[in-house]
Protein backbone atom coordinates (compact mmCIF):
# COMPACT_ATOMS: atom_id res chain seq x y z
CA UNK A 1 0.00 0.00 0.00
CA UNK A 2 2.89 2.40 1.09
CA UNK A 3 3.86 1.92 -3.15
CA UNK A 4 0.59 3.03 -4.10
CA UNK A 5 0.46 6.73 -2.03
CA UNK A 6 4.05 7.37 -3.02
CA UNK A 7 2.92 6.74 -6.78
CA UNK A 8 -0.01 8.66 -6.26
CA UNK A 9 2.18 11.99 -5.59
CA UNK A 10 4.00 11.53 -9.00
CA UNK A 11 3.06 13.62 -12.44
CA UNK A 12 1.80 10.38 -13.90
CA UNK A 13 -2.30 10.05 -14.64
CA UNK A 14 -3.90 7.11 -16.99
CA UNK A 15 -7.51 7.73 -18.10
CA UNK A 16 -8.75 4.19 -17.00
CA UNK A 17 -12.10 3.26 -18.42
CA UNK A 18 -14.47 0.76 -18.70
CA UNK A 19 -15.83 1.90 -22.26
CA UNK A 20 -13.43 0.37 -25.12
CA UNK A 21 -11.93 1.93 -27.43
CA UNK A 22 -13.80 1.48 -31.00
CA UNK A 23 -11.83 -0.93 -33.87
CA UNK A 24 -13.22 0.67 -37.17
CA UNK A 25 -12.42 2.87 -39.82
CA UNK A 26 -14.17 6.37 -40.16
CA UNK A 27 -15.72 4.81 -43.23
CA UNK A 28 -17.13 1.49 -41.58
CA UNK A 29 -18.82 3.90 -38.75
CA UNK A 30 -20.20 6.88 -40.91
CA UNK A 31 -22.04 3.99 -42.28
CA UNK A 32 -23.44 2.76 -39.09
CA UNK A 33 -24.00 5.83 -38.13
CA UNK A 34 -25.84 6.20 -41.65
CA UNK A 35 -28.02 3.03 -41.37
CA UNK A 36 -28.99 3.87 -37.79
CA UNK A 37 -29.85 7.42 -38.07
CA UNK A 38 -30.78 7.04 -41.74
CA UNK A 39 -33.25 10.36 -41.77
CA UNK A 40 -31.74 12.75 -39.49
CA UNK A 41 -29.99 15.97 -40.41
CA UNK A 42 -26.18 15.40 -40.68
CA UNK A 43 -24.70 18.25 -42.23
CA UNK A 44 -25.85 22.01 -43.09
CA UNK A 45 -24.31 24.49 -44.97
CA UNK A 46 -27.11 27.59 -44.94
CA UNK A 47 -24.71 29.90 -47.59
CA UNK A 48 -24.53 27.11 -49.87
CA UNK A 49 -28.43 26.38 -49.44
CA UNK A 50 -27.28 22.63 -48.82
CA UNK A 51 -28.44 20.34 -46.30
CA UNK A 52 -28.26 16.26 -46.14
CA UNK A 53 -29.69 13.52 -44.12
CA UNK A 54 -27.52 11.02 -42.92
CA UNK A 55 -28.79 8.85 -45.47
CA UNK A 56 -28.29 11.93 -48.72
CA UNK A 57 -24.54 12.08 -46.97
CA UNK A 58 -23.25 8.54 -47.13
CA UNK A 59 -24.92 8.63 -50.96
CA UNK A 60 -23.20 11.80 -51.65
CA UNK A 61 -19.65 10.32 -49.67
CA UNK A 62 -19.94 6.73 -51.83
CA UNK A 63 -20.60 8.42 -55.30
CA UNK A 64 -17.71 11.13 -54.97
CA UNK A 65 -15.26 7.78 -53.42
CA UNK A 66 -16.30 5.97 -56.65
CA UNK A 67 -15.32 8.69 -58.43
CA UNK A 68 -12.07 9.30 -56.91
CA UNK A 69 -11.47 4.82 -57.83
CA UNK A 70 -12.29 5.62 -61.33
CA UNK A 71 -9.79 8.50 -61.81
CA UNK A 72 -7.22 5.71 -60.12
CA UNK A 73 -6.60 6.88 -56.60
CA UNK A 74 -5.38 3.73 -55.00
CA UNK A 75 -4.84 2.79 -51.42
CA UNK A 76 -2.32 4.81 -49.65
CA UNK A 77 -2.53 7.74 -52.63
CA UNK A 78 -1.92 11.27 -51.01
CA UNK A 79 -4.86 14.07 -51.78
CA UNK A 80 -5.10 17.23 -50.79
CA UNK A 81 -7.66 19.51 -50.24
CA UNK A 82 -7.33 23.27 -50.68
CA UNK A 83 -10.21 25.44 -49.72
CA UNK A 84 -11.94 27.03 -47.01
CA UNK A 85 -15.22 25.72 -45.08
CA UNK A 86 -18.22 24.36 -47.28
CA UNK A 87 -20.23 20.52 -47.73
CA UNK A 88 -17.77 19.68 -49.91
CA UNK A 89 -14.46 19.30 -47.51
CA UNK A 90 -16.71 16.88 -45.68
CA UNK A 91 -18.10 14.92 -48.29
CA UNK A 92 -13.73 14.37 -49.58
CA UNK A 93 -12.77 14.01 -46.08
CA UNK A 94 -15.08 10.52 -45.83
CA UNK A 95 -14.57 10.11 -49.60
CA UNK A 96 -11.06 9.79 -49.23
CA UNK A 97 -11.42 7.73 -45.67
CA UNK A 98 -13.56 4.88 -47.98
CA UNK A 99 -11.30 4.14 -50.91
CA UNK A 100 -8.01 4.63 -48.30
CA UNK A 101 -6.46 7.18 -49.43
CA UNK A 102 -4.81 9.97 -47.22
CA UNK A 103 -6.35 13.18 -47.25
CA UNK A 104 -3.37 15.85 -46.65
CA UNK A 105 -4.93 19.18 -45.57
CA UNK A 106 -3.67 22.88 -46.96
CA UNK A 107 -3.77 25.66 -45.00
CA UNK A 108 -6.01 27.80 -47.14
CA UNK A 109 -3.67 30.67 -46.46
CA UNK A 110 -1.25 29.14 -47.83
CA UNK A 111 1.64 31.05 -50.62
CA UNK A 112 3.27 29.28 -53.51
CA UNK A 113 6.46 28.45 -51.93
CA UNK A 114 4.20 27.08 -49.24
CA UNK A 115 2.12 24.77 -51.31
CA UNK A 116 5.14 23.73 -54.04
CA UNK A 117 6.74 21.89 -50.48
CA UNK A 118 3.57 20.58 -49.48
CA UNK A 119 2.99 19.11 -52.60
CA UNK A 120 6.18 17.89 -52.95
CA UNK A 121 6.76 16.38 -49.72
CA UNK A 122 3.46 14.80 -49.75
CA UNK A 123 4.17 13.41 -53.08
CA UNK A 124 0.78 14.25 -53.66
CA UNK A 125 -1.56 12.74 -56.40
CA UNK A 126 -4.50 14.59 -57.00
CA UNK A 127 -5.29 18.41 -55.16
CA UNK A 128 -9.26 19.35 -54.66
CA UNK A 129 -9.71 22.90 -54.39
CA UNK A 130 -11.81 26.26 -54.54
CA UNK A 131 -10.59 28.38 -57.79
CA UNK A 132 -9.34 30.98 -55.28
CA UNK A 133 -9.64 32.44 -51.42
CA UNK A 134 -9.80 36.27 -50.81
CA UNK A 135 -6.40 37.39 -52.41
CA UNK A 136 -5.10 33.98 -52.84
CA UNK A 137 -5.29 32.72 -56.97
CA UNK A 138 -5.55 28.76 -55.80
CA UNK A 139 -5.44 28.23 -59.74
CA UNK A 140 -2.95 30.47 -60.65
CA UNK A 141 -0.49 29.47 -58.24
CA UNK A 142 -1.01 25.48 -59.08
CA UNK A 143 -0.45 26.73 -62.38
CA UNK A 144 2.55 28.79 -62.23
CA UNK A 145 4.14 25.24 -60.09
CA UNK A 146 3.22 22.72 -63.03
CA UNK A 147 1.82 24.58 -66.13
CA UNK A 148 0.83 21.40 -68.17
CA UNK A 149 -1.84 20.07 -65.28
CA UNK A 150 -4.22 23.25 -66.32
CA UNK A 151 -2.98 23.41 -69.93
CA UNK A 152 -0.41 26.63 -69.70
CA UNK A 153 2.38 25.10 -71.20
CA UNK A 154 5.34 23.00 -70.40
CA UNK A 155 6.61 21.77 -67.01
CA UNK A 156 10.00 23.08 -65.98
CA UNK A 157 12.84 21.08 -67.49
CA UNK A 158 14.51 21.22 -64.07
CA UNK A 159 13.92 17.98 -62.25
CA UNK A 160 13.89 19.15 -58.72
CA UNK A 161 11.43 21.49 -59.76
CA UNK A 162 9.02 18.58 -61.15
CA UNK A 163 5.52 17.85 -58.95
CA UNK A 164 4.29 14.60 -59.00
CA UNK A 165 0.33 16.12 -58.58
CA UNK A 166 -1.24 14.39 -61.76
CA UNK A 167 -5.04 16.23 -61.57
CA UNK A 168 -6.86 18.62 -60.11
CA UNK A 169 -10.16 18.69 -59.29
CA UNK A 170 -12.00 22.37 -58.24
CA UNK A 171 -14.90 22.65 -56.23
CA UNK A 172 -17.37 24.91 -58.33
CA UNK A 173 -19.57 23.87 -61.06
CA UNK A 174 -18.49 22.09 -64.44
CA UNK A 175 -18.84 25.61 -66.48
CA UNK A 176 -16.04 27.38 -63.68
CA UNK A 177 -13.88 24.12 -64.14
CA UNK A 178 -10.36 25.93 -65.68
CA UNK A 179 -8.45 23.90 -68.24
CA UNK A 180 -8.19 20.31 -67.92
CA UNK A 181 -9.08 20.20 -64.50
CA UNK A 182 -12.54 18.41 -63.27
CA UNK A 183 -15.28 20.48 -61.15
CA UNK A 184 -16.49 18.52 -57.99
CA UNK A 185 -19.90 17.44 -59.87
CA UNK A 186 -17.96 15.85 -62.88
CA UNK A 187 -16.15 13.03 -60.08
CA UNK A 188 -19.64 12.69 -59.00
CA UNK A 189 -20.74 11.94 -62.04
CA UNK A 190 -17.78 9.79 -62.68
CA UNK A 191 -18.78 8.07 -59.88
CA UNK A 192 -21.91 6.50 -61.73
CA UNK A 193 -19.82 4.26 -64.22
CA UNK A 194 -18.01 2.19 -60.99
CA UNK A 195 -20.69 -0.44 -59.38
CA UNK A 196 -21.04 0.34 -55.25
CA UNK A 197 -19.15 -3.37 -54.88
CA UNK A 198 -16.06 -1.93 -55.67
CA UNK A 199 -16.18 0.64 -53.13
CA UNK A 200 -17.41 -2.10 -50.93
CA UNK A 201 -14.44 -4.00 -51.13
CA UNK A 202 -11.91 -1.41 -50.95
CA UNK A 203 -13.69 0.00 -47.76
CA UNK A 204 -13.46 -3.65 -46.20
CA UNK A 205 -9.61 -4.42 -47.03
CA UNK A 206 -9.12 -1.21 -45.02
CA UNK A 207 -7.14 -1.14 -41.25
CA UNK A 208 -8.25 1.16 -38.83
CA UNK A 209 -4.28 1.50 -38.35
CA UNK A 210 -3.81 2.82 -41.71
CA UNK A 211 -2.92 6.33 -42.15
CA UNK A 212 -5.90 8.42 -43.10
CA UNK A 213 -4.89 12.05 -42.72
CA UNK A 214 -1.55 14.29 -42.84
CA UNK A 215 -1.17 17.77 -40.90
CA UNK A 216 1.26 20.22 -41.86
CA UNK A 217 2.36 21.87 -38.70
CA UNK A 218 4.82 24.62 -38.79
CA UNK A 219 8.41 23.49 -38.25
CA UNK A 220 11.31 24.27 -35.90
CA UNK A 221 14.19 23.50 -38.74
CA UNK A 222 11.68 26.31 -41.13
CA UNK A 223 9.79 23.35 -43.26
CA UNK A 224 6.35 22.20 -42.19
CA UNK A 225 6.36 18.31 -40.57
CA UNK A 226 3.31 16.23 -42.10
CA UNK A 227 1.63 14.85 -38.65
CA UNK A 228 0.77 11.47 -40.07
CA UNK A 229 -2.52 9.85 -38.27
CA UNK A 230 -4.95 7.11 -38.37
CA UNK A 231 -8.42 6.06 -38.28
CA UNK A 232 -7.72 4.49 -34.91
CA UNK A 233 -5.84 8.39 -33.94
CA UNK A 234 -8.82 10.47 -35.40
CA UNK A 235 -11.81 7.93 -34.75
CA UNK A 236 -11.45 7.14 -31.01
CA UNK A 237 -10.02 11.12 -30.00
CA UNK A 238 -13.20 12.56 -31.59
CA UNK A 239 -15.43 10.26 -29.68
CA UNK A 240 -13.87 10.64 -26.24
CA UNK A 241 -13.83 14.56 -27.10
CA UNK A 242 -17.92 13.74 -27.87
CA UNK A 243 -18.47 12.10 -24.70
CA UNK A 244 -16.97 14.81 -22.19
CA UNK A 245 -18.76 17.13 -24.79
CA UNK A 246 -22.40 15.11 -24.20
CA UNK A 247 -22.66 14.48 -27.32
CA UNK A 248 -25.29 12.67 -29.10
CA UNK A 249 -28.08 12.40 -32.19
CA UNK A 250 -29.99 15.42 -31.06
CA UNK A 251 -26.48 17.71 -31.29
CA UNK A 252 -26.86 20.58 -33.63
CA UNK A 253 -22.92 21.69 -33.56
CA UNK A 254 -21.68 24.87 -35.14
CA UNK A 255 -17.97 24.29 -36.73
CA UNK A 256 -17.11 27.78 -36.88
CA UNK A 257 -13.13 26.45 -36.86
CA UNK A 258 -11.87 25.63 -40.02
CA UNK A 259 -11.53 22.06 -41.07
CA UNK A 260 -7.95 21.96 -42.28
CA UNK A 261 -7.25 21.96 -38.73
CA UNK A 262 -7.68 19.52 -36.33
CA UNK A 263 -10.24 21.89 -34.22
CA UNK A 264 -12.95 21.88 -37.27
CA UNK A 265 -11.84 18.46 -38.27
CA UNK A 266 -11.55 16.11 -35.83
CA UNK A 267 -13.26 18.04 -32.37
CA UNK A 268 -15.74 19.53 -35.18
CA UNK A 269 -16.75 17.90 -37.99
CA UNK A 270 -15.81 13.73 -37.10
CA UNK A 271 -16.97 14.16 -33.53
CA UNK A 272 -20.91 15.09 -34.50
CA UNK A 273 -21.31 13.01 -37.14
CA UNK A 274 -19.74 9.78 -35.45
CA UNK A 275 -22.03 10.31 -32.72
CA UNK A 276 -25.15 11.16 -34.99
CA UNK A 277 -25.51 15.09 -34.41
CA UNK A 278 -26.04 17.62 -37.17
CA UNK A 279 -22.54 19.82 -38.38
CA UNK A 280 -23.67 23.13 -38.92
CA UNK A 281 -21.47 25.26 -41.16
CA UNK A 282 -21.91 28.81 -40.81
CA UNK A 283 -19.42 30.42 -43.07
CA UNK A 284 -16.47 29.20 -45.57
CA UNK A 285 -14.36 31.27 -43.19
CA UNK A 286 -14.82 32.93 -39.59
CA UNK A 287 -17.05 35.13 -39.22
CA UNK A 288 -18.97 36.63 -36.17
CA UNK A 289 -21.88 37.47 -37.71
CA UNK A 290 -22.20 34.44 -40.16
CA UNK A 291 -21.54 32.05 -36.49
CA UNK A 292 -24.06 34.68 -34.74
CA UNK A 293 -27.06 34.10 -37.26
CA UNK A 294 -26.29 30.39 -37.93
CA UNK A 295 -26.94 29.80 -34.39
CA UNK A 296 -29.97 31.37 -34.14
CA UNK A 297 -31.24 30.55 -37.22
CA UNK A 298 -30.42 26.42 -37.23
CA UNK A 299 -31.03 26.27 -33.29
CA UNK A 300 -27.36 24.93 -32.90
CA UNK A 301 -26.77 23.11 -29.22
CA UNK A 302 -22.92 23.57 -29.83
CA UNK A 303 -20.75 25.90 -30.91
CA UNK A 304 -16.61 25.61 -30.80
CA UNK A 305 -13.71 27.88 -31.56
CA UNK A 306 -11.02 29.38 -30.55
CA UNK A 307 -10.73 32.30 -27.46
CA UNK A 308 -10.41 35.17 -30.20
CA UNK A 309 -13.58 33.75 -31.92
CA UNK A 310 -15.87 34.03 -28.73
CA UNK A 311 -14.56 37.75 -28.33
CA UNK A 312 -15.25 38.83 -32.07
CA UNK A 313 -18.84 37.12 -31.15
CA UNK A 314 -19.31 39.13 -28.03
CA UNK A 315 -18.16 42.06 -29.31
CA UNK A 316 -20.22 42.18 -32.13
CA UNK A 317 -22.25 45.43 -31.93
CA UNK A 318 -25.82 43.45 -32.42
CA UNK A 319 -24.47 40.69 -30.26
CA UNK A 320 -27.74 41.14 -28.65
CA UNK A 321 -29.80 40.78 -31.03
CA UNK A 322 -29.30 37.11 -31.48
CA UNK A 323 -31.24 34.18 -29.94
CA UNK A 324 -28.74 32.07 -28.85
CA UNK A 325 -31.04 30.21 -26.42
CA UNK A 326 -30.40 26.92 -27.75
CA UNK A 327 -26.66 26.97 -27.15
CA UNK A 328 -25.91 24.73 -24.15
CA UNK A 329 -22.19 23.57 -24.33
CA UNK A 330 -19.12 23.60 -26.96
CA UNK A 331 -15.44 23.96 -26.52
CA UNK A 332 -12.59 26.50 -26.31
CA UNK A 333 -9.00 25.63 -27.43
CA UNK A 334 -6.48 26.57 -29.77
CA UNK A 335 -5.01 29.22 -27.31
CA UNK A 336 -4.27 29.81 -23.85
CA UNK A 337 -8.46 30.45 -22.53
CA UNK A 338 -8.74 33.76 -20.31
CA UNK A 339 -10.47 32.85 -17.14
CA UNK A 340 -12.97 35.94 -17.61
CA UNK A 341 -13.42 34.69 -21.25
CA UNK A 342 -14.95 31.21 -20.41
CA UNK A 343 -17.15 33.10 -17.66
CA UNK A 344 -18.58 35.57 -20.21
CA UNK A 345 -19.61 32.84 -22.85
CA UNK A 346 -21.03 30.78 -19.94
CA UNK A 347 -23.20 33.26 -18.91
CA UNK A 348 -23.94 35.36 -21.86
CA UNK A 349 -23.77 32.97 -24.34
CA UNK A 350 -25.72 30.00 -22.63
CA UNK A 351 -22.92 27.75 -22.82
CA UNK A 352 -23.30 26.71 -19.35
CA UNK A 353 -21.38 23.44 -20.70
CA UNK A 354 -18.17 25.20 -22.36
CA UNK A 355 -15.36 23.03 -22.11
CA UNK A 356 -11.43 23.30 -22.74
CA UNK A 357 -9.66 20.83 -24.99
CA UNK A 358 -5.95 20.70 -24.98
CA UNK A 359 -3.25 19.03 -26.96
CA UNK A 360 -1.52 19.06 -30.30
CA UNK A 361 -2.02 17.92 -33.87
CA UNK A 362 0.83 15.24 -32.93
CA UNK A 363 -1.76 13.55 -30.18
CA UNK A 364 -4.95 13.47 -32.92
CA UNK A 365 -5.73 16.45 -31.32
CA UNK A 366 -6.45 15.91 -27.74
CA UNK A 367 -4.36 14.72 -24.72
CA UNK A 368 -6.81 16.52 -22.18
CA UNK A 369 -10.50 17.73 -21.20
CA UNK A 370 -12.76 19.32 -18.82
CA UNK A 371 -16.08 17.38 -18.58
CA UNK A 372 -19.38 19.79 -19.42
CA UNK A 373 -19.51 18.07 -15.18
CA UNK A 374 -16.93 19.57 -14.37
CA UNK A 375 -17.58 22.85 -12.10
CA UNK A 376 -16.59 25.90 -13.13
CA UNK A 377 -13.37 26.77 -11.13
CA UNK A 378 -12.16 23.51 -12.86
CA UNK A 379 -13.34 24.70 -16.10
CA UNK A 380 -11.54 27.86 -15.74
CA UNK A 381 -8.57 27.13 -14.24
CA UNK A 382 -7.14 23.93 -15.61
CA UNK A 383 -7.20 22.09 -19.27
CA UNK A 384 -8.78 19.18 -17.41
CA UNK A 385 -8.28 15.43 -16.77
CA UNK A 386 -6.24 12.82 -19.68
CA UNK A 387 -9.18 11.34 -22.01
CA UNK A 388 -9.98 7.97 -21.67
CA UNK A 389 -7.19 5.22 -22.28
CA UNK A 390 -4.90 8.42 -22.60
CA UNK A 391 -1.62 8.72 -20.30
CA UNK A 392 0.46 11.86 -19.82
CA UNK A 393 3.02 12.42 -17.09
CA UNK A 394 4.79 15.85 -16.46
CA UNK A 395 9.23 15.06 -16.36
CA UNK A 396 11.92 17.39 -16.57
CA UNK A 397 12.57 18.89 -19.87
CA UNK A 398 16.36 18.11 -19.25
CA UNK A 399 16.75 14.76 -17.57
CA UNK A 400 13.24 12.93 -18.51
CA UNK A 401 12.81 12.40 -15.07
CA UNK A 402 9.23 12.00 -13.42
CA UNK A 403 8.26 14.46 -11.30
CA UNK A 404 6.17 14.86 -8.08
CA UNK A 405 2.81 16.27 -8.74
CA UNK A 406 2.70 20.11 -8.25
CA UNK A 407 5.90 20.68 -10.35
CA UNK A 408 6.45 22.32 -13.29
CA UNK A 409 7.78 20.26 -16.20
CA UNK A 410 7.42 19.06 -20.00
CA UNK A 411 4.33 17.10 -20.52
CA UNK A 412 4.04 14.26 -22.42
CA UNK A 413 1.34 11.68 -23.55
CA UNK A 414 1.35 8.22 -24.97
CA UNK A 415 -1.67 5.99 -26.43
CA UNK A 416 -3.57 5.62 -29.06
CA UNK A 417 -3.96 9.03 -29.56
CA UNK A 418 0.06 9.91 -30.28
CA UNK A 419 0.14 10.08 -34.06
CA UNK A 420 2.19 7.48 -36.87
CA UNK A 421 4.88 9.88 -36.84
CA UNK A 422 5.91 13.15 -39.41
CA UNK A 423 5.19 12.02 -43.06
CA UNK A 424 8.80 10.93 -44.23
CA UNK A 425 10.64 12.36 -41.22
CA UNK A 426 12.19 9.79 -39.48
CA UNK A 427 14.61 12.09 -37.98
CA UNK A 428 11.75 14.71 -36.93
CA UNK A 429 9.93 11.28 -35.39
CA UNK A 430 12.70 10.30 -33.22
CA UNK A 431 13.09 13.86 -31.83
CA UNK A 432 9.33 13.75 -30.77
CA UNK A 433 8.80 10.37 -29.84
CA UNK A 434 10.69 8.71 -27.77
CA UNK A 435 12.01 5.10 -27.03
CA UNK A 436 8.87 4.47 -24.79
CA UNK A 437 6.71 5.74 -27.30
CA UNK A 438 6.03 8.75 -25.13
CA UNK A 439 5.10 11.73 -27.23
CA UNK A 440 7.11 15.05 -26.00
CA UNK A 441 4.82 18.02 -26.57
CA UNK A 442 7.12 20.89 -25.89
CA UNK A 443 4.51 22.65 -23.33
CA UNK A 444 5.18 22.91 -20.01
CA UNK A 445 2.58 22.22 -17.13
CA UNK A 446 1.87 20.79 -13.84
CA UNK A 447 -0.01 17.98 -12.73
CA UNK A 448 -2.28 19.01 -9.63
CA UNK A 449 -3.31 16.46 -6.84
CA UNK A 450 -6.82 15.47 -8.27
CA UNK A 451 -4.99 14.64 -11.70
CA UNK A 452 -6.10 18.19 -13.60
CA UNK A 453 -3.47 19.50 -15.90
CA UNK A 454 -1.97 23.33 -16.12
CA UNK A 455 -0.66 24.57 -18.85
CA UNK A 456 2.02 27.24 -17.77
CA UNK A 457 4.58 28.14 -20.48
CA UNK A 458 5.90 26.56 -23.43
CA UNK A 459 9.84 25.07 -23.98
CA UNK A 460 9.53 25.24 -27.57
CA UNK A 461 10.36 28.52 -29.52
CA UNK A 462 6.35 28.58 -30.65
CA UNK A 463 4.29 31.43 -31.04
CA UNK A 464 -0.39 30.68 -30.77
CA UNK A 465 -1.68 33.49 -32.83
CA UNK A 466 -5.85 32.89 -32.74
CA UNK A 467 -5.35 29.13 -32.84
CA UNK A 468 -2.30 29.41 -35.20
CA UNK A 469 1.00 27.73 -34.26
CA UNK A 470 4.03 29.31 -35.91
CA UNK A 471 7.25 28.65 -35.51
CA UNK A 472 9.84 31.62 -35.67
CA UNK A 473 12.71 29.17 -37.46
CA UNK A 474 9.97 29.34 -40.81
CA UNK A 475 9.59 33.13 -40.90
CA UNK A 476 13.28 33.67 -40.41
CA UNK A 477 14.44 31.48 -42.98
CA UNK A 478 12.46 33.27 -45.20
CA UNK A 479 13.80 36.64 -44.03
CA UNK A 480 16.90 35.92 -44.45
CA UNK A 481 16.59 35.92 -48.55
CA UNK A 482 15.75 39.38 -48.45
CA UNK A 483 18.55 41.45 -50.09
CA UNK A 484 18.52 43.77 -47.30
CA UNK A 485 18.25 42.06 -44.30
CA UNK A 486 21.60 40.83 -42.68
CA UNK A 487 19.88 38.47 -39.57
CA UNK A 488 16.25 38.44 -38.56
CA UNK A 489 14.65 37.05 -34.99
CA UNK A 490 11.03 36.53 -34.61
CA UNK A 491 9.23 36.15 -31.51
CA UNK A 492 5.65 36.32 -29.71
CA UNK A 493 4.36 39.55 -27.87
CA UNK A 494 0.89 39.25 -25.37
CA UNK A 495 -2.42 40.46 -27.38
CA UNK A 496 -5.42 40.56 -25.56
CA UNK A 497 -7.12 39.55 -28.95
CA UNK A 498 -5.44 37.52 -30.48
CA UNK A 499 -3.54 35.97 -27.31
CA UNK A 500 0.22 36.71 -29.03
CA UNK A 501 1.36 38.69 -32.25
CA UNK A 502 4.60 38.23 -34.28
CA UNK A 503 7.08 40.38 -33.52
CA UNK A 504 10.53 41.18 -35.70
CA UNK A 505 13.76 42.46 -35.04
CA UNK A 506 15.57 43.03 -37.93
CA UNK A 507 19.40 43.19 -38.56
CA UNK A 508 19.92 45.19 -41.86
CA UNK A 509 23.33 45.02 -43.83
CA UNK A 510 25.41 48.08 -43.97
CA UNK A 511 24.60 50.98 -45.81
CA UNK A 512 20.94 50.25 -46.50
CA UNK A 513 17.87 51.54 -45.59
CA UNK A 514 14.09 49.68 -45.04
CA UNK A 515 10.63 50.44 -43.91
CA UNK A 516 8.89 48.04 -42.02
CA UNK A 517 5.48 48.35 -44.39
CA UNK A 518 8.15 47.64 -47.18
CA UNK A 519 9.33 44.37 -44.97
CA UNK A 520 5.61 43.27 -44.39
CA UNK A 521 4.55 43.08 -47.96
CA UNK A 522 7.17 41.52 -49.39
CA UNK A 523 6.27 38.71 -46.71
CA UNK A 524 2.91 38.75 -47.41
CA UNK A 525 3.48 37.37 -51.16
CA UNK A 526 5.58 34.43 -49.53
CA UNK A 527 4.51 33.17 -46.27
CA UNK A 528 0.84 32.75 -44.95
CA UNK A 529 -1.02 36.07 -43.62
CA UNK A 530 -0.75 35.11 -40.28
CA UNK A 531 2.80 34.82 -40.26
CA UNK A 532 3.55 38.56 -40.90
CA UNK A 533 4.81 40.18 -37.70
CA UNK A 534 2.62 42.90 -36.60
CA UNK A 535 5.59 44.55 -35.01
CA UNK A 536 9.04 45.54 -37.20
CA UNK A 537 11.73 46.81 -35.05
CA UNK A 538 14.95 47.43 -36.75
CA UNK A 539 18.24 46.90 -34.66
CA UNK A 540 21.89 47.34 -34.77
CA UNK A 541 22.41 44.00 -32.35
CA UNK A 542 20.46 41.54 -30.27
CA UNK A 543 20.93 40.60 -26.45
CA UNK A 544 22.80 37.66 -26.14
CA UNK A 545 24.05 35.04 -23.69
CA UNK A 546 28.02 34.88 -22.81
CA UNK A 547 28.27 32.05 -25.08
CA UNK A 548 26.52 34.11 -27.82
CA UNK A 549 23.03 32.32 -27.78
CA UNK A 550 20.28 35.27 -28.97
CA UNK A 551 17.86 35.71 -25.71
CA UNK A 552 14.70 35.81 -27.00
CA UNK A 553 12.75 36.55 -23.62
CA UNK A 554 14.64 39.84 -23.26
CA UNK A 555 13.72 40.90 -26.49
CA UNK A 556 10.37 40.31 -25.75
CA UNK A 557 10.21 41.85 -22.43
CA UNK A 558 11.41 45.11 -23.56
CA UNK A 559 8.76 45.16 -26.64
CA UNK A 560 5.89 44.57 -24.01
CA UNK A 561 7.27 47.47 -21.72
CA UNK A 562 7.73 49.74 -25.37
CA UNK A 563 4.84 49.04 -26.87
CA UNK A 564 2.84 48.89 -23.12
CA UNK A 565 1.96 45.56 -23.55
CA UNK A 566 1.71 45.00 -19.76
CA UNK A 567 -2.11 44.16 -19.42
CA UNK A 568 -1.99 41.89 -22.11
CA UNK A 569 1.34 39.87 -20.19
CA UNK A 570 -1.01 39.80 -17.59
CA UNK A 571 -4.34 37.88 -18.51
CA UNK A 572 -4.66 34.91 -16.39
CA UNK A 573 -5.64 31.81 -18.88
CA UNK A 574 -6.27 28.37 -17.84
Amino acid sequence: MADIIADSKLSYEHGASDEPLLGHTLGAWLDKVACENAQGEALVSPKQDLRFTYKQLKAKVDLFARGLMKLGIAKGDRVGIWSTNCAEWVICQFALAKVGAILVNINPAYRKEELQYVLKQSQMKLLICRPGFKDGEYLEMVKALKPSLLGAGQDSSNADDILPLEQVVVICSPAEASGPALSFEEVLKIGEDLPQAELDTRSESLQFDDAVNIQYTSGTTGFPKGVTLSHHNLLNNAWFAGKALELNNKTRYCVAMPFYHCGGMVTGTIMTLIRGGCVVVPNPHFDPEATLTAVAAERCTHLCGVPTMYIDQLEHPQFAQFDLTSLVGGFMAGAPCPVKLMEEVADKMHMTKVVIFYGLTEASPLITVTSATDSLEVRTTTVGSVLPHVECKVVDAETGALLPRGQQGEVCTRGYNVMLGYWHNKQATEDAIDSGRWLHTGDLGVLNEAGHLNITGRKKDMIIRGGENIYPREIEEVLHVHEKIAQAQIFGVPDKHFGEEVCAWIQLKEGVVAQEDEIRSWLKTRVAHFKVPRYVKFVSSYPKTVTGKIQKFVMRDQMIAELKLESAASVTTA
